[in-house]
């Protein structure tokens, strides 16, 4: 099978990188990194304190490349990487004024999105030790302009994408139901877009009956029990009248997350990826001409 892209789309990195460092550099610039010798250079090295998987490279390289094109960065591990504490990630060599100024934005990058794909990590292993079919997507809860970059990140932890926009696919929620029926939202969409996902949030199972029969492509069970969930689709299987695949999402944690993928849902999609991931312990070690590391 071919390995997904892991890595965002660099137009997206370009972007977040240079906005980071606008919020961190202007109106003056690094005022304590101008107190250094600018001639002074140094050899610094990105070390995992604990393991994970590594996620963020693109915006580790990029911000460096736009502090000081000079910097040389070696990349020692890619995105998608299985890390242990003390590993090596990356190693930059320059001067080391430029180098003390990218250090923090490149790190809330890497440790952020590293996050992401470890907490993933943890996600999909659960889900595959009861089914190895699941799926595990995210969601749109991400952080607003990064998002490129954290679903790029679940990636690199095994998961998968969910829409990435409100234009890659149709999802009737409970709120859109207030102005039309579940019958109605699916045949308008698969008539105006067809061969887009139709997908329709159900919280209740009279609701998946409806959506199956009405031609939904896939079926969101919204915080349904995983026994719930079971019974939805048992519902699909009997009363789809095309291919329409399950998702379990709401409240899916690491306690339940196997036992939604158990019930048979095809995916389990959960914000918690994006939203809840704590941080990758990742640091800075400055090595100077003379002193060794």
């Amino acid at each position: 099978m071919r390995r997904v892209d892991v890595h965002p789309p660099q137009a997206a990195v370009f972007a977040s990188v240079a906005l980071a460092l606008a919020e961190d550099l202007l109106p003056l610039g690094d005022l304590t990194a101008s107190l250094l010798d600018p001639a002074a250079r140094a050899t610094a090295y990105f070390v995992a304190r604990r393991g994970g998987v590594l996620a963020g490279t693109g915006p580790l390289v990029e911000t460096f490349r736009q502090v000081d094109p000079a910097v040389v960065l070696r990349l020692e591990r890619d995105d998608g990487a299985e890390l242990d504490a003390g590993d090596v990630i990356a190693v930059v060599e320059g001067r080391l004024a430029p180098i003390v100024s990218a250090e923090r934005t490149a790190l809330n990058f890497c440790c952020h999105l590293s996050g992401v794909a470890t907490l993933t990590a943890r996600f999909v292993a659960l889900a595959a030790a009861a089914n190895p079919a699941a799926r595990v997507w995210d969601t749109r809860k991400t952080t607003p302009g990064l998002r490129a970059l954290e679903k790029a990140a679940v990636r690199a932890g095994g998961g998968m994408n969910h829409r990435g926009s409100l234009s890659e696919g149709v999802l009737v929620k409970d709120n859109h139901l207030g102005g039309t029926t579940i019958a109605e939202a699916v045949a308008s969409a698969l008539h105006q877009w067809p061969g887009r996902m139709v997908e329709v949030e159900c919280d209740r199972l009279e609701q998946v009956g409806e959506a199956a029969r009405a031609g939904a492509t896939l079926i969101l069970c919204d915080n349904m029990s995983p026994d719930e969930v079971a019974e939805a689709v048992a519902v699909v299987r009997r009363e789809a009248v095309g291919r329409c695949l399950v998702e379990a999402s709401g409240g899916v944690n690491l306690d339940t997350v196997g036992a939604y993928a158990a019930a048979g849902a095809d995916v389990i999609s959960a914000g918690a990826l994006t939203h809840s991931a704590p941080i990758l312990d990742i640091g800075l070690d400055l090595e100077l001409p003379g002193h060794s590391r």
